[in-house]
């Protein structure tokens, strides 16, 4: 195990990479002498540094300095709250607030609303005038809405109270007005830290350096024998490695991805972003006037705004399918157009990576079940919200096999939710069985069933993380100290 590290010098301030003269630590100790010399006294850091003309810093390093000696000195570290005016509250304190400003600056006849808001203190101060009765708006004057004053005189109350608070006599503002300003951002509740520092039970005004290293010279000439060192502490840990750091989105895709290997899931491809509407709409029996392939709803592509072609004697199939029914079906009933399905879009979901697969499947000579997973990216034009984004991740699973059943579906899905750590049956995805009308086009097999459940990577992982806006996990709004903070992600119950 590596020795810890060496001690700062007395005085001395941690991470400054310089010694400070080390008068500080004496003069420290001089003044915890004179000053706390009774059982119990002390000193508080604040104030000895601020009858030692040093700055608060400074004397914090060599209260530190001085715990690395041993029982020197003994600090307690305290803190305190005390309210500061921000920069909008010295304004105010200077100007006057925005209301007050507005007001003294309206003229008795008034002024057109537009204009009273280029008015001092207009765009912000004129709702709270409205809102303490001081301005009264005529929507029907001639020319339109026009402001005026509403009483002959007001007090700036505000500014008043900033006033008091910059004196330091907050006690006599009350907690409501406090509050109304700190809502306002005019005031700031600023945390104090200090140290109560006493005497120590080998408190000393004289202080001894402790050695930190054993070098060549105090071996050749036997100095080391008259010099105290300082004990090697073996439970100190070292400086951790810089590392890159895996977003949560990643850690719990990684997880979901091992629980799909356990199972026996294969990975399918995924790297078609661009689809065409065939593959994500039609070949999964979604007729051509359904809503979701409205531009309110799906990002479709200008450049190349078609996919050059369509599998030929699928996509006949298909368009029978759609149009005059079969395998037990009637169809939709209208007129499908290979124009359609051919659009260029950005996939809406990943089923549509799922199609092409079970259109593989089917052109084999002797089919072979499987089981596959996939979990990539997919986009939707969304309105933005708390738990919606234009942009996330589908997690998706396909069992094909002969004689499936909703049952198997249902053993598959508490397998997997199980390991998910989720016991209890919740809505976080959609499951189902394949229609005939989607799988018998591509030609599998009449006995051929296929499974199909699928979820968002977004929701699992805010669920694990305890995070309620999505826009605190994906985009410009992340904490990044979340990311290097958030623990190993482990869904297994």
């Amino acid at each position: 195990m590596a020795p810890a590290a060496p001690p700062l010098p007395v005085g001395a301030r941690p991470g400054s990479g310089a010694a400070m003269s080390p008068s500080v630590a004496e003069l420290l100790l001089q003044r915890l002498e004179r000053e706390a010399a009774g059982p119990g006294r002390g000193l508080c850091s604040r104030e000895a540094a601020a009858a030692l003309g040093l700055d608060h810093q400074t004397l914090v390093g060599a209260v530190k300095s001085l715990q690395a000696l041993g029982e020197v000195i003994e600090a307690e570290p305290r803190a305190a709250t005390r309210w500061e005016l921000s920069p909008e509250g010295s304004e105010v304190l200077r100007d006057g607030s925005p209301e007050v400003r507005l007001f003294r600056s309206l003229p008795a006849e008034g002024l057109p609303q537009s204009d009273a808001m280029k008015l001092p203190g207009g765009s912000v101060g004129f709702s709270k005038a409205m809102a303490n009765k001081w301005l009264r708006l005529e929507k029907g004057a001639p020319g339109g809405p026009r402001v005026f004053r509403a009483v002959p005189e007001v007090q700036d109350t505000v500014q008043e109270a900033l006033r008091r608070l910059h004196r330091g006599e907050a006690e006599t503002v009350p907690e409501r007005e406090r509050n109304d300003l700190k809502r306002r951002k005019l005031l700031l509740e600023v945390t104090l830290k200090s140290y109560w520092i006493r005497k120590g039970s080998a408190f000393s005004t004289a202080v001894a350096r402790q050695e930190t290293e054993l070098t060549p010279e105090m071996l050749a000439t036997g100095s080391w024998r008259q010099l105290h060192f300082k004990p090697y502490n073996f439970a100190a840990l070292g400086l951790p490695p810089p590392a890159g750091h895996l977003h949560p989105l990643l850690k719990v895709r990684s997880e979901l991805r091992q629980i799909f290997l356990e199972m026996g899931f294969t990975e399918m491809p995924t790297q078609n972003f661009v689809e065409s509407s065939f593959w994500n709409f039609d070949a999964l029996f979604q007729p051509q006037q359904h809503p979701a392939r409205d531009q309110h709803d799906t990002f479709f592509l200008q450049d190349p705004a078609e996919a050059p072609e369509l599998p030929p004697g699928y996509a006949a199939k298909v368009k029978k399918v759609h149009s005059q029914g079969g395998y037990g079906s009637q169809g939709y009933k209208y007129e499908w157009k290979p124009e359609e399905a051919r659009r260029n879009l950005l996939r809406t979901h990943t089923t549509a990576a799922s199609a092409r697969m079970l259109y593989r499947l089917a052109q084999q000579e002797r089919f072979s079940p499987v089981k596959c997973f996939s979990i990539d990216r997919v986009f939707r034009n969304e309105s933005l919200d708390a738990t919606h984004l234009a942009e996330f991740h589908q997690v998706e699973g396909v069992v094909a096999d002969r004689g499936l059943t909703l049952g198997h579906l249902m053993g598959i899905l508490r397998q997997f939710f199980t390991k998910l750590g989720l016991k209890k049956w919740v809505e976080v995805g959609n499951s189902g069985i394949f229609r005939p009308e989607l799988l018998l086009p591509m030609g599998l097999p009449e006995n051929i069933s296929v499974l199909a459940w699928g979820l968002s990577l977004e929701r699992p992982t805010m669920i694990k993380y305890g995070i309620n806006n999505i826009r605190e996990l994906v985009g410009h709004r992340v904490n990044l100290q979340m990311v290097y903070d958030s623990p190993l992600c482990r869904l297994a119950a």
